[in-house]
Order: structure tokens, then sequence, then C-alpha cells
């Protein structure tokens, strides 16, 4: 069975950082596009970042970008999401998807993704 398999959630005050991980099982990324995204309760899931397959393409969120930083290591089979200035509404559970595809990225909740990663949440809160 291929996964993703997301960490590095966890409980932050605001103002504080948080790395991400996505890490493929038993499958290599480099044919993919990563996308991540969350939800918090009661909310509809949102796209907060994208990276192409070779990393050149990265797109953001408005609600995130000069906050947030998209990666990818290729060889580590890894994506990170490097997360700065947290505040309390980003709070929600932070999913990592996979879509393989020629070039460029998407944060679209509409189309079909391959491969989804359990999540992992993370808390902002004093």
């Amino acid at each position: 069975q291929l996964q993703l398999v997301e960490s590095g959630g966890g409980l932050v005050q605001p103002g504080g950082s948080l790395r991400l991980s996505c890490t493929a099982s038993r499958f290599t990324l480099d044919a993919y596009a990563i996308t991540w995204f969350r939800q918090a309760p009661g909310k509809e899931r949102e796209g907060v970042s994208c990276i192409s397959r070779s990393g050149g393409i990265t797109d953001y969120a408005d609600s995130v970008k000069g906050r947030f930083t998209i990666s990818r290591d290729n060889a580590k089979t890894t994506v990170y999401l490097q997360m700065n200035s947290l505040k309390p509404e980003d709070t929600a559970v932070y999913y990592c998807a996979a879509e393989r595809r020629l070039g460029g990225c998407t944060r679209s909740s509409a189309i079909k993704y391959d491969y989804w990663g359990q999540g992992t949440q993370v808390t902002v809160s004093s």
C-alpha cells in the first residue's frame, strides 16, 4: 500500500513556527506535485500551498503568503511546509496530497489526487 505520512504538527504559541513533513512510503515523489491542505472544524478544506515535481513552481494561499514556505527533497521523498509567524487561525488538521502530473501544481480541492495522507494537527494557542 502506497502511503503519504505527515508529521511535525503540534501545539505552538502565536508567533511561533513549525515545520511539517510529508513523506512517501514505498514510492518516490518525483513524479508528483504535492499540495498541502488544511481543514479546521466547521470550515471547508483549504489548499494552503503546492509545489511542482521539480520544485520550481510553488503557490500559496493569500492567507499564508509570506509566512509559509513549501519545499521538497525528492531524494528523501519528502515535502516540507515551513510555517512561521503562526496565528490562531492557522489551527487545523494539515494534510498533504500527491497528484501525478507533468508540470505545475494546483491548490484546488476539486481535482482527484492520487494519494492523501492521514493528517497532522496544528494548534496555535497561548
